[in-house]
């Protein structure tokens, strides 16, 4: 008997909303397909009503394992 292994990444997508807002969203995924998925069920969850998504995209892809992945995630200046 056989176990498939599949690795663990960290993904870092962004969203560029209709109205113009950017959204970073980070989230654990074995593929990118389950990523995008995943990034999708976390905006619809972060926001009341549920927003047009104009672009989602694939920033960065870490793979899990090695102590201190991690992302850096620009802010506005204050």
């Amino acid at each position: 008997m056989s176990e498939e292994q599949t690795e663990t990444y960290l993904y870092k997508l962004e969203a560029v909303l209709e109205e113009g807002r950017l959204l970073t969203v980070v989230v654990l995924a074995n593929s990118d397909e389950r990523a995008f998925s995943a990034a999708e069920n976390n905006i619809l969850r972060h926001t009341v009503a549920p927003p047009h998504i104009k672009e989602l995209s694939l920033v960065e892809k870490k793979p899990i394992g090695r102590q201190g992945v991690g992302y850096v995630i620009e802010t506005s200046h204050f």
